[in-house]
């Protein structure tokens, strides 16, 4: 079983902007470098073989490369129980398509379907029973959050690997933003 997710890599410049952003929230997990980037489709365990499958359909989506920027925080659950506060990325049509894809991809590959509405973010810290109000707090400071526009120009297929430290994460396989879907 391999843990996966198809997602896109962040600039250094732009989580180098990020940073600033990393802190006055006690007992806040900050994500190192490293670990920055923006989910398009998460996968889970899975096997070798539908790990395969996966890669083979990810390998089918094209489109012209992305321009994207983050603008805003937010954090995901409620009260004690928000879980992760988060570098908001700024509405694109094209990031939308290209999450669909990676999400009819998974389907393809024989994974079920993602029951939650996709929230493009950039995760930077994780969360344990927080105070509500400290939350509010960084929410409020982070709004100002704003990095200048970058490209992204492939996507990639990333492996999860949980340790002591907690998750590092591995590039498995990099799809271009330079062509046409195949047809088929």
């Amino acid at each position: 079983m391999i843990r996966l997710f198809a997602a896109l890599s962040l600039p250094d410049e732009v989580a180098e902007a990020l940073a600033p952003f990393q802190q006055n929230l006690r007992g806040a997990d900050w994500r190192p470098r490293e670990a920055l980037h923006i989910t398009l489709k998460f996968a889970g365990d899975l096997p070798g073989n539908l790990a395969d499958d996966l890669d083979a359909e990810l390998s089918r989506i094209g489109g012209a490369p992305l321009t994207l920027h983050l603008a805003g925080a937010g954090a995901f659950g409620e009260g004690r129980d928000i879980h992760a506060v988060w570098a908001r990325v700024a509405p694109s049509a094209p990031l939308s398509r290209l999450a669909r894809a990676c999400e009819i991809a998974g389907r393809r590959a024989g994974l079920p379907p993602d029951a939650r509405t996709y929230t493009p973010h950039v995760t930077l810290a994780y969360l344990n029973r927080p105070s509500p109000e400290a939350v509010a707090g960084w929410l409020s400071f982070a709004e100002i959050l704003k990095t200048p526009d970058f490209r992204v120009d492939s996507f990639g297929l990333y492996s999860s690997w949980r340790g002591p430290d907690g998750s590092r994460y591995r590039l498995e396989r990099s799809y271009p933003l330079d062509r046409r879907a195949e047809t088929g």
